[in-house]
């Protein structure tokens, strides 16, 4: 064993090696190039990893898997170079805030694997997407969505100076409805790399649904509808939230869409954070054709249907109620289930933090505790 470790640690060596010298004679990119027939390398995986454990190290999982993370990160590499990586069991649990959902946590090995697939496939990807999409993309987010949106209202309405209109729509159980056949078939196509293709088939069609760890309050998983939860599924359809591809696998299956509203509708106004799209435009009527033509187009190539009870349609002086804020030409507005989400986990930390004795108030400083409320209020400010 000892001697077949020392192997296994010399061959690394020689990965990162080569990996460094490849660096320097052709630059990074040409080194992630020619570094494609092994994407399943050891250096692939441990960048992955310094990825997936950033922000998580101190959680049982990762330290778990950091004990042993040279030789976990070798069986891992093993696994997938042979093809019999499988994913582990997942755990779940239901959030009530702010709506009654299930969440999957994926094993720390293979949030890993998930990693090394997204940083391989996003800057594929990311060129394609449109400018537009804001959700779980590197200098976009909440803040930036609001603000485009902001700047779209000033620019349709001429600064006011004009009458104009927003219609907002929502895609119905987004996550839970995702054509994984359609999905593996749009990702597919623009990969050539097998082992890719193979991992691909791997991830999206895996059912996190089956013997998942289940915590928390188990009543709340009956009290999910039928057409919310993964575990009511046949595999067919459903992508987990809570998983990091699912993000970004969310994007890729609604590029379709943006690419139609934007060359097809040819709408210039027009934003979309995850399933959330708002489209601008002067004329009420054209807003409603759009509406027919996207629902259509959801039905028919996307196999998903729109949220009839979030629909509005409404003039911009009104107000459009879009991620958490309600946004005007002249200024923005937070929800009040935003600030009493806030409130109520600001409440939460500093009862964690802080304790009594002999009467008086004794603060804790707990690092962990401490950096989860930091990232709380960033997520807020």
């Amino acid at each position: 064993r000892g001697r077949g470790r020392q192997r296994q640690i010399q061959q690394w060596q020689a990965e990162l090696e080569a990996t460094v010298k490849l660096q320097q004679q052709t630059g990074f990119a040409g080194a992630c190039r020619q570094m494609d027939a092994s994407v399943f390398s050891f250096e692939n995986l441990y960048r992955a990893y310094l990825k997936c454990r950033k922000n998580k190290r101190r959680s049982k999982k990762a330290l778990e898997f950091e004990i042993n993370a040279e030789e976990n990160l070798l069986k891992l590499k093993v696994a997938l170079q042979s093809r019999t990586y499988r994913p582990l069991p997942s755990t779940c649990f239901v959030t009530e805030s702010p709506k009654m959902r299930e969440i999957f946590a994926a094993d720390f090995r293979d949030r890993v694997v998930h990693h090394l697939l997204v940083s391989y496939l996003e800057p594929k990807w990311e060129p394609i997407f449109i400018h537009d999409s804001f959700a779980c993309r590197k200098g976009k987010g909440t803040h930036g969505a609001i603000k485009r949106l902001q700047k779209f209202m000033r620019k349709v309405s001429g600064n006011g100076t004009r009458k104009a209109f927003y219609i907002h729509l929502d895609i119905r159980s987004f996550f839970v409805s995702i054509n994984k056949q359609i999905l593996f078939d749009v990702v597919s196509r623009k990969e050539g790399h097998p082992d890719i293709i193979w991992l691909l088939g791997v991830i999206i069609f895996n059912n996190p649904a089956m013997n998942p760890v289940k915590k928390g309050q188990l009543s709340l998983f009956d009290a999910i509808p039928p057409h919310k939860s993964l575990f009511q599924t046949n595999n067919k359809t459903g992508l987990p939230i809570g998983y990091y591809t699912s993000q970004f696998f969310a994007n890729v299956y609604l590029n379709q869409l943006d690419q139609f509203v934007e060359h097809q509708l040819k709408c210039s106004y027009y934003i979309r954070y995850v399933d959330d799209m708002v489209l601008l435009s002067t004329k009420r009527k054209e807003l409603e054709n759009w509406e027919k033509e996207i629902r259509s187009f959801c039905q028919s190539r996307l196999a998903l249907g729109l949220n009839k009870g979030q629909r509005r349609l409404a003039p911009l002086t009104n107000g459009c109620n879009f991620v958490g804020y309600v946004v005007r030409p002249t200024h923005l507005l937070v929800r009040n289930r935003c600030v009493n989400n806030l409130k109520s986990k600001i409440r939460k930390f500093e009862t964690e933090l802080t304790g009594k004795w002999h009467g008086a108030t004794v603060v804790k400083y707990d690092v962990a505790i401490i950096e989860k409320l930091g990232l709380r209020l960033a997520q807020a400010i």
